[in-house]
């Protein structure tokens, strides 16, 4: 039985066929007109039409970066997308003739690595998904956790710092200020500026202009031995495992899969963030540690979980 997976991001549109071990066996993709509704669906529903042709599928899941109703088929809201209490699924059933599920794209991606990739042996797991932004699913007993609303999961959007860095929430001190691809580039170009000799490797790097710096650029260095990138690296790692044990204490993961590009930076990310979910979890001295490993899945969790979910 095949469905299609759908993962529609700010600038690209993914699409394939999955069968029921997770695997793609046909994909495409098309650019997203992040500011028109209708053209993001006629671009989905082409990608659609492109696989159909030479596949029999059951259904379409999409996995969308916006707030995802309850009811799995309505967008209720999006930061880099214009979509505004948007019937996304009664738009492309319309358009595509097959039925259609809507879900977080946090959420697809954690639920295709509790059931094809690094999360297979966990019982409870919680997904944070590290890049330019901050993501999170929640899996209990096998469930996916969605809440009342269906918004459950938004790790990013827990205050960290009262009264800290404003988000783009509209509200101040949000945990993706300071665990995410934009908070590392944030720290490392504020460094720079106020003329940290440990940011000077990064500079030179980046052509002499600190403006040039990103996240990218940081985990390259890091990996060389750049002590500055790694300072930078680790301090969001901490902040990470924070985070984590104030999770932790209300939901009891037993597995911690952290995925999204600045994991690329491994156990230079992935350490500090253990230490720190250590020394602030609580009753640690009376518990197990989850273990925090890299998400297996990569780009293809979003199309691989979105589609299972749908099947």
């Amino acid at each position: 039985m095949l469905s299609i997976g759908v993962d529609i991001g700010g600038t690209k549109i993914a699409a394939g066929v999955v069968d029921e071990g997770g695997e793609i066996i046909a994909a495409t993709t098309r650019s997203t007109p992040a500011t028109d509704p209708e053209l993001i669906e006629a671009g989905v529903a082409d990608a659609v039409a492109e696989l159909r042709a030479h596949h029999d599928v059951v259904g379409i899941g999409v996995g969308a970066a916006g707030f995802v109703g309850a009811d799995r088929r309505t967008v209720k809201f999006a930061a880099n997308l214009a979509w505004r209490q948007r019937p996304l699924a009664d738009q492309l059933e319309r358009l595509a003739d097959l039925p259609v599920v809507i879900e977080n794209d946090a959420n697809a991606a954690g639920w295709a690595e509790y059931r094809f990739g690094a999360a297979t042996e966990a019982k409870h797991m919680l997904l944070m998904t590290v890049g330019t932004g901050l993501g999170g699913a929640i899996v209990l007993d096998g469930q996916l956790i969605r809440g009342g609303d269906g918004f459950a999961g938004e790790v990013a959007h827990m205050t960290a710092v009262p009264d800290g860095q404003w988000c783009g929430c509209g509200r101040k001190g949000c945990l993706e200020q300071y665990t995410s691809g934009t908070a590392l580039v944030r720290t490392a170009k504020h460094r720079a500026s106020a003329g940290d000799s440990l940011m000077g490797p990064l500079v030179q790097a980046a052509g002499g202009d600190r403006e040039e710096i990103d996240g990218p650029l940081i985990t390259r260095l890091a990996q060389e031995g750049d002590p500055g990138s790694r300072e930078l690296i680790a301090e969001l790692g901490s902040w990470l495992g924070l985070g984590v044990s104030s999770i932790s204490a209300l939901l009891d993961p037993d597995m911690i899969v952290v995925g999204g590009g600045v994991v690329a930076a491994g156990d230079l990310l992935l350490d500090p963030a253990r230490r720190s979910y250590g020394a602030n979890l609580t009753a640690r001295a009376h518990r197990s540690l989850a273990p925090f490993v890299a998400a297996s899945m990569g780009n293809r969790a979003g199309i691989v979980g979105a589609a299972d979910l749908a099947r």
